[in-house]
C-alpha cells in the first residue's frame, strides 16, 4: 500500500509543481508591457524516496524551485524624456525610495533597476512614477566628482535638479591681439599711450571691465621697442598688473614679442612665456590674460605707425537659466543652460554584483542586494564589467509571449495528467477496499 500511497503524494507534488510553473507564466505574460520587467522560470527536480533496485519502488516526486533571470536585457526603446534612462548592459542604476527621503531617514535603503522613467518633481528630485528616486554623487562647484566609497552608498546623494535654477560663468580668460605703431619708440615720438578696454562677466553674473593701457618707452636716441603694459581696475583705479613688453626687430622675427619683464615690486602674476599668459586679480577674481607667446606670429605686434586693435576674446557667461538635463553614457548628469553653458552636477554610477540573480526582487522592478548575490560595488558606467547608460531610452520587458504561450499549454497538459494519475490512484485504492467485501 505504501507504493500506491507514494504515487497519490507523486501526484500531488506534481500538481504543486505545475501550478508553481503556472503561476511563473501568467506573471510573464501579465508584465509583458511591463518596462524592465524580468521574466520568471520554473525548474523542476526530482524527489527520490527509493535507495535500493530491489523491492518495491516508492514514489518521491517532484520540487519546483523560481528563478527570476535578472541578467537578461529586453530590447531599447526609444523616447522622449532625456532623463528616461536604461543600462544598455551589465549593471544596475541605483535608486532609494521617496518616502525615505521624506522621512530623514540618515540611511537611505538601496535599490537598484536596469531602467527607469525619471523626471524631476516639485523638489527637483529626479523620480519615476513609482517613487523611486536616483542616487548619484553630487558634483563640486567646478563640475568634478570627488573621491568616494565604492564598496558601499554612503556618497551617493539623490540627484536633484532646480528648473528655476540660475548659473552664473565667470570669465577666466580674456585674449587680446592689437598692433602697436612701431615709430612710437622712437626718440623723436611723443609718447602717446593707446588703450584697450575689457569686459569680463563676474561671479555674480555682472558685466564688468578693465582697462590695458600701452604706453612707449622714448628714448634719447634711436629706438627702445619697448612698451609698459599697465592693467587696472577702473571701479578703484588700482593697478593690478605692470609688464614690460619688447618687441624683435631682426627678422624673421621682427615686430614679435621678443620678452616680457616685471619691475621689482610690479603688480600682477609673472607672464608665461609657454602660454603667453599673465593672471591679474581684478575685485578677488583671477583672470588670465593672453597676449600671445614670444616670437608668434599671433600675439600682440608692434609694426608701421598705426595703433590697430584686432581682437578681445573672454570666456565666461551673464547670468543663465537651465532649459535641460540630459545624463550621458558614463553618468555624467549635465546641465544645459540657454547662454551654452554645459555643467556637470552629478554621476551616476552602475551597482554590479558577482550575482545578479541572486538578488531579493522588491516590485516595481527593483532589486536589492542579498546574501546570493554577493556584495555591491559602485563602478563608473563603462568601466570594468559594467556598460554604459542610455538617455531617451527604456528597456521593455524580457517576456516572450510566444514562448510563454507554448510553456503555458505544455503545464496544462501536464497539470492535467498528474490530476490523471491521482484519480488513477483512488479508482485503485477503491478497488483495495471492495476486496474486503
Amino acid at each position: 500500500m505504501s507504493t500506491l500511497y507514494s504515487s497519490f503524494n507523486a501526484g500531488i507534488s506534481g500538481l504543486n509543481a505545475n501550478a508553481t510553473r503556472l503561476s511563473a507564466i501568467s506573471d510573464n505574460i501579465a508584465n509583458t508591457g511591463t518596462t524592465g520587467y524580468k521574466r520568471v522560470v520554473a525548474s523542476f527536480n526530482s524527489m527520490v524516496a527509493s535507495g535500493s533496485h530491489y523491492g518495491p519502488y516508492i514514489a518521491g516526486g517532484v520540487r519546483s524551485s523560481t528563478v527570476r533571470l535578472v541578467d537578461e536585457r529586453g530590447a531599447m526603446t526609444n523616447s522622449s524624456n532625456p532623463t528616461d534612462l536604461a543600462v544598455t548592459g551589465r549593471g544596475f542604476l541605483p535608486v532609494t525610495s521617496y518616502n525615505a527621503i521624506q522621512g530623514g531617514d540618515s540611511k537611505l535603503p538601496l535599490m537598484m533597476m536596469t531602467t527607469g522613467s525619471f523626471r524631476p518633481d516639485a523638489d527637483g528630485l529626479l523620480r519615476n512614477p513609482a517613487n523611486l528616486v536616483l542616487l548619484g554623487w553630487p558634483a563640486e562647484p567646478d563640475g568634478s566628482i570627488g573621491t568616494y566609497a565604492r564598496d558601499n552608498i554612503g556618497g551617493l546623494k539623490p540627484v536633484s535638479i532646480n528648473s528655476n535654477q540660475f548659473a552664473s560663468n565667470p570669465t577666466t580668460s580674456v585674449t587680446v591681439r592689437a598692433n602697436l605703431p612701431a615709430t612710437s619708440t622712437r626718440a623723436d615720438s611723443a609718447g602717446a599711450s593707446h588703450d584697450v578696454a575689457m569686459e569680463y562677466y563676474s561671479p555674480l553674473g555682472t558685466t564688468e571691465s578693465m582697462n590695458m593701457t600701452f604706453t612707449p618707452t622714448v628714448p634719447a636716441t634711436g629706438a627702445s621697442n619697448e612698451w609698459l603694459a599697465t592693467v587696472t581696475d577702473p571701479n578703484t583705479g588700482d593697478v593690478v598688473g605692470e609688464y614690460r613688453v619688447t618687441f624683435d626687430t631682426v627678422a624673421p622675427n621682427g615686430g614679435r614679442i621678443m620678452s616680457v619683464t616685471q619691475d621689482p615690486g610690479a603688480a600682477g602674476g609673472a607672464f608665461d612665456p609657454l602660454t603667453g599668459e599673465m593672471t591679474v586679480t581684478v575685485d578677488g577674481q583671477d583672470i588670465a590674460l593672453n597676449i600671445g607667446i614670444p616670437g608668434a606670429d599671433d600675439g600682440i605686434t608692434q609694426m608701421a605707425e598705426s595703433f590697430i586693435p584686432v581682437s578681445i576674446e573672454r570666456d565666461g557667461s551673464p547670468v543663465q537659466t537651465l532649459v535641460g538635463v540630459q545624463v550621458d553614457s558614463n553618468g555624467y548628469v549635465k546641465a544645459y543652460y540657454d547662454s551654452g553653458l554645459i555643467r556637470t552636477i552629478a554621476q551616476v554610477p552602475l551597482v554590479d554584483v558577482p550575482n545578479p540573480n541572486g538578488m531579493t526582487a522588491m516590485g516595481n522592478q527593483a532589486f536589492s542586494v542579498s546574501d546570493e548575490s554577493g556584495s555591491l560595488f559602485l563602478w563608473d558606467a563603462g568601466d570594468g564589467p559594467t556598460d554604459g547608460i542610455t538617455g531617451f531610452a527604456r528597456e521593455e520587458s524580457t517576456t516572450d509571449v510566444a514562448a510563454e504561450l507554448t510553456n503555458m499549454i505544455q503545464t496544462q497538459r501536464a497539470y492535467s495528467s498528474n490530476a490523471k494519475v491521482i484519480q488513477t490512484v483512488d479508482e485503485m485504492l477503491q478497488e483495495t477496499t471492495n476486496i474486503k467485501r
